[in-house]
């Protein structure tokens, strides 16, 4: 298929380039900073290397694409459609004949190729990078923060020993008036104890394994058990002297695998997420199945008085006291009691019917409960399914939308662009947001929760268009009837 636009088409679709990029990185940097102001709590203090910072970004920024691109489709139609009619270039189009569809075609067949493009991104892009960036969470989440020392406050970020230093200075790594306190550990060999000094220099390893603590002029106060004693031997050293290492290999930052990390319904394709549906309609549909195949019958007791076919040859497991044989039996409405011809087995034929009753009705409630475990983790799937098409098409419904405001509006600034998209874009993006939610509570269908707001705003855009291209009025069904 091959497409030709003429001068006046190619001179509106330049006219989107300039505010659809600066529309689409706008929005990209409010949702960078969105996220690091989220997350950058999570990121000082671990001494974390830069590369990892920047591809932690890298990673998160997939999703921003996603949700800013139709944004900027929105925005952009507002301003290249206002500012054409604007400049009253639409009255001269149609003095000279041509119908505003003509203007409205190109852009329409920009925004299916972006369309396309987005869900080929949220199918085989997105997935991996939420993966990775997710990954990279866990990742920093489990390490500890960095070796950082600050002056009068107690350090505690290396197992078995408190720090405290009155002063330091960060050109020569040097320590003045250290206290450390040393926890005892059996299998370190290693004493409680009370390390005083007054200077003391810190020096690292080349691969930052290893931190050697050199300490000048101190003493130490060492707590000593006694074997088989309970008295506690107290030694004090003094020294001009002394050296301790710690082990920092915990502070390192490790990288996991994350192909090697389960997935979830936002880092899994559609198709993928399609098999696992699959999946679990066929194990609700066999649970429910094998809950219903059985006869759910039982065997009545045994009449202890006339023999009965081998139909009723159940003992009874229990009797209840002081009920006799010769107890005369009692009339029910019930057809199954009156068969028993003494009270003794008519009662236990209650007991054994109740226990079935609520045995059966434990299984009703354990069969509800996973059957709704299962519909909610569909419908979870389903949603993302979803959500991976109708966010892109929005792309093509935001200019079916944007051009014909924008050129009723005619008015082509970024003030009008910003108005006007605000309103449609919170009610787009409220929509989907607690549609996503009622969804997954199963109140209603994953469709309608994601493409309900396509569906309004797409039907009140094909109208606009209609009603900019043509002479066609809503009123004019009514009047025609009448």
């Amino acid at each position: 298929m091959k497409f030709t636009f003429n001068k006046l088409q190619v001179d509106v679709l330049r006219r989107h380039v300039g505010p659809f990029v600066f529309c689409f990185l706008t929005v990209m940097f409010l949702l960078l900073m969105q996220f690091l102001i989220l997350h950058i709590d999570k990121l000082v203090g671990k001494g974390l290397p830069l590369g990892i910072i920047i591809e932690l970004i890298l990673t998160n920024l997939a999703y921003m694409v996603v949700l800013a691109a139709p944004m900027a489709v929105l925005v952009a139609s507002l301003m290249a459609f206002g500012k054409f009619s604007e400049l009253n270039e639409l009255t001269a189009m149609r003095a000279a004949g041509v119908n505003p569809f003509n203007i409205i075609k190109p852009v329409l067949i920009s925004s299916f190729f972006l369309c396309v493009f987005l869900v080929w991104f949220s199918n085989y892009v997105l997935p991996d990078a939420n993966q990775r960036a997710r990954s990279l969470f866990i990742d920093i989440r489990t390490k500890k923060p960095g070796f950082d020392l600050k002056p009068n406050e107690f350090y505690e970020g290396i197992e078995g020993y408190i720090f405290l230093v009155k002063d330091i200075n960060n050109e020569t790594d040097s320590l003045y008036n250290v206290t450390l306190l040393q926890s005892p550990d059996s299998d370190k060999n290693r004493e409680e104890a009370i390390i005083k000094a007054d200077r003391g220099i810190l020096q690292s390893s080349d691969d930052g394994q290893l931190m050697t603590l050199y300490l000048y002029d101190g003493s130490t106060l060492r707590y000593l058990k006694q074997n088989n004693s309970y008295e506690t031997v107290i030694e004090e050293n003094h020294f001009d002297r002394y050296r301790i290492s710690f082990d920092l290999s915990d502070f390192a930052f490790s990288r996991s695998n994350p192909d090697q990390r389960t997935r979830n319904d936002r880092t899994m394709s559609s198709q993928a997420m399609l098999a696992v549906v699959d999946t679990l309609e066929r194990e609700r549909a066999t649970q429910i199945e094998q809950s219903f195949s059985n006869e759910n019958t039982f065997l009545m007791p045994a009449d202890t008085n006339e023999g009965r076919s081998n139909t009723y040859q159940l003992e009874l497991s229990s009797t209840r006291a002081g009920v006799a044989d010769s107890v005369p039996k009692v009339t029910s409405e019930y057809l199954a009691v009156n068969l028993m011809s003494n009270r003794r087995t008519q009662v236990g034929l209650g007991e054994m019917a109740i226990s079935e009753l609520r045995k059966y009705k434990s299984n009703l409630e354990n069969l509800e409960t996973n059957v709704s475990w299962r519909e909610s983790r569909i419908a979870r799937y389903l949603v993302e399914v979803h959500k991976k098409f109708s966010i892109p098409v929005a792309c093509i419904i935001f200019v079916l939308i944007g051009a014909p405001i924008g050129m009723l509006a005619k008015k082509g600034n970024i003030g009008y662009a910003a108005l006007f998209g605000t309103g449609f874009l919170t009610f787009y993006w409220i929509s989907l947001i607690q549609g996503e939610k009622l969804a997954d509570r199963l109140f209603i269908t994953p469709f309608w929760a994601m493409w309900f707001s396509n569906i309004v705003l797409g039907i009140a855009g094909i109208y606009m268009v209609i009603r900019l291209c043509t002479s066609f009025k809503l009123s004019n069904l009514w009047k025609k009837s009448d």
